[in-house]
């Protein structure tokens, strides 16, 4: 008989200290050892994690009203501008913003770029940041000008808001060009002198559920050390499956995720500051979301392993994306993972943006508060649209 399983029940067996719960990683050794039929009957909860940069991320932000009020309508933490077209004294932080005479705004690439990704590390790691505010002042917000130094703990809450995180797949990125390049992927030397690539591979949360059978709007994950949960689809949420010459499907990719959580419970060993030489800053973002395992279809998709698994291997030289940037075949992560592949005939040294041991440690976390009765599984009230829903993006020319 096949497996049917609801939260529910999981629940009731997390809660009894009885629920099932392996790593992703785990699982496979599980799945090769003794079949998807067994498996499923066994296991509850397959746990998977992410550790990489992620730049649509950031942080609302409500300092509290000072004395007398204002209405700030311009500010800066840490000289990194918020937005702050909210309200009186709320702002939004983005991870990317950059100081006005940062570097970046040049054509020099080489200083070390401090942005709002850094400030939301600082925050987190309990710092304090410098807080500036203007105001064009109001009968009810007569105060124009502040600048005083906040805390995490000072302020009245701080939201982590992230609009797009936790790609499903991402590229691996190569430079046919004479010139070394500076990008998201990090720096690519000329003549494929090396390849970057991103995603966790075997571990990736949306490569374990590529249908999205599980994921949706109220999804409890591990959200940058602490619990979040899925707000929405990401933007650019545009999830399929990529496909090889015969046109059979090979690999998820597209789909990302909206997440909401309380940066006061949030560490900064998972919400890092990261700067790109040549690029900017950004944030790096620990993700863990726990797959239920509900049937063995949901196990099948939960099991794959990195020899299953591919990135297309794309040419950032040559004003990516176009179909001869995209021409250059795939890669599976087990072969990513060993150091080299190969593109056109000729060897190629890999290196990853994402940190695969770091993603190993959400994982096993995660499976760790569940294994404790720590975290439940929150059933989603609407799930995201799969591939079947065959959404497309809209490109500006």
């Amino acid at each position: 008989m096949s497996v049917e399983r609801t939260y529910k029940e999981i629940n009731e067996r997390i809660k009894a200290g009885k629920a099932v719960v392996l790593t992703a990683e785990e699982v496979i050794g599980k799945v090769r050892e003794q079949g998807i039929s067994r498996t499923a009957k066994e296991v509850d909860v397959v746990t998977t994690g992410t550790f990489s940069p992620m730049c649509s991320s950031g942080v609302f932000l409500n300092f509290g009203h000072t004395k007398p009020r204002m209405r700030m309508s311009k500010v800066w933490l840490n000289n990194v501008s918020a937005y702050a077209g909210i309200a009186a004294v709320d702002a939004f932080l983005g991870a990317t913003e950059l100081p006005e005479q940062d570097p970046a705004n040049s054509d020099y690439p080489g200083e070390f770029r401090y942005g709002g990704g850094h400030v939301i590390e600082d925050l987190v790691a309990g710092k304090a940041v410098n807080l500036k505010a203007t105001s064009y002042g109001t009968d009810c917000y007569p105060r124009t000008e502040l600048e005083t130094t906040i805390t995490l703990e000072k302020i009245n809450e701080a939201i982590l808001f992230n609009p797009r995180n936790a790609y499903q797949n991402y590229n691996c990125a190569v430079n046919l060009t004479e010139r070394t390049i500076y990008t998201y992927m990090g720096a690519l030397k000329p003549n494929l002198g090396n390849a970057s690539y991103s995603t966790s591979g075997q571990l990736s949360p949306l490569l374990k559920d590529p249908y999205f059978k599980t994921i949706g709007i109220g999804t409890r994950i591990f959200l940058g050390g602490g619990i979040g949960y899925v707000a929405w689809n990401g933007t650019q949420h545009f999830p399929g499956f990529m496909k090889d010459k015969e046109g059979k499907d090979l690999t998820a990719s597209g789909g990302t995720l909206a997440v909401i959580g309380d940066l006061k419970q949030m560490s900064s060993r998972w919400l890092v500051g990261t700067s790109y030489l040549g690029y900017g800053a950004t944030l790096t973002v620990g993700i863990g979301l726990p797959i239920p395992i509900l049937n063995e279809e949901i196990l099948e998709y939960a099991a794959k392993s990195d020899e299953e698994l591919y990135a297309p291997i794309v040419d950032y030289g040559d004003a990516y994306p176009n179909l001869k940037s995209m021409d250059l075949g795939y890669a599976s992560y087990a072969q990513l993972k060993t150091g080299s592949i190969k593109v056109r005939g000729q060897e190629v040294p890999t290196s990853p943006v994402s940190s695969y041991v770091r993603a190993r440690e959400i994982a096993a976390t995660l499976k760790n508060w569940i294994q404790k009765g720590e975290f439940l599984l929150g059933e989603p009230s609407q799930l995201l649209p799969g591939p079947e829903q065959g959404l497309k993006g809209k490109s500006l020319t």
